[in-house]
C-alpha cells in the first residue's frame, strides 16, 4: 500500500526566455528539480508527519519518482503579479485524513492567496468533518470556529509569488507539498 508517511513543503521562482525552462529553474529554486514528481490530488495522509524541507530532501534520490501535490502558474506579461500556493488541513484526530489545497492566481499576493489556499484546505476537512460553517464568513472568523470546534489542529500554506519581469522573459512560480512514501 502506498500511503506516504512524511511531507514537506516547498516553493520557488524561475525566470528564463523559454516557459519550460523557467519552470525548471522554479523547481530548482524550490529543490526538487532532480525528481521525476507525479502530481496527484488533494489527501493529507492519516498520520502523516510534516518535515522540514532539509530534512524531506534528504529522504529523496535523484531520479526518484515521488508523489507531490503542486500548484504552478507561468507568464510573460511585463509587471504581471502573480501566485502558487498549497494550502493543508490536518484534523486533531491523526487517524482521519486531512487535505491539501492547490491554488493559483493573477494579482494576488503571497498573503491573499496563501491564505485562499488555506481556507479551501479547511472547508474541505470541515465538511467531512461535519463542521457547518457560513461561507459568506472572512477567512479569520473560520480560522476561530475550526480552533473552538477543537477537531482541526492545524491550518498552514506555502506560497511563492512574483512580479514578470519587462524584458519579455517567462517567469513561474511553485508551491509544493511533497510526499514521501
Amino acid at each position: 500500500m502506498f500511503v506516504p508517511k512524511r511531507v514537506f513543503f516547498t516553493k520557488g521562482v524561475g525566470t528564463h526566455r523559454k516557459e519550460l525552462h523557467s519552470f525548471e529553474l522554479a523547481l530548482r529554486d524550490a529543490g526538487i528539480e532532480k525528481l521525476n514528481l507525479v502530481q496527484v490530488s488533494s489527501i493529507f495522509p492519516p498520520g502523516c508527519k510534516v518535515l522540514s524541507r532539509s530534512v524531506g530532501m534528504k529522504k529523496l534520490s535523484p531520479g526518484q519518482v515521488t508523489f507531490c501535490v503542486m500548484s504552478k502558474l507561468a507568464s510573460n506579461e511585463p509587471r504581471r503579479l502573480m501566485a502558487a500556493s498549497v494550502g493543508c488541513a490536518i484534523p486533531t484526530d491523526r487517524k482521519l485524513y486531512g487535505y491539501l489545497s492547490e491554488h493559483h492566481a493573477y494579482g494576488q499576493t503571497d498573503g491573499v492567496a496563501g491564505d485562499y489556499a488555506e481556507d479551501l484546505a479547511a472547508a474541505m476537512l470541515a465538511s467531512t468533518l461535519g463542521i457547518e460553517l457560513d461561507e459568506n464568513l472572512g477567512w479569520d472568523e473560520k480560522k476561530e470556529i475550526y480552533r473552538i470546534s477543537d477537531r482541526i489542529v492545524k491550518t498552514t500554506n506555502v506560497t511563492q509569488s512574483a512580479i514578470v519581469k519587462s524584458d519579455g522573459s517567462f517567469t513561474t512560480v511553485v508551491a509544493a507539498a511533497v510526499l514521501i512514501l
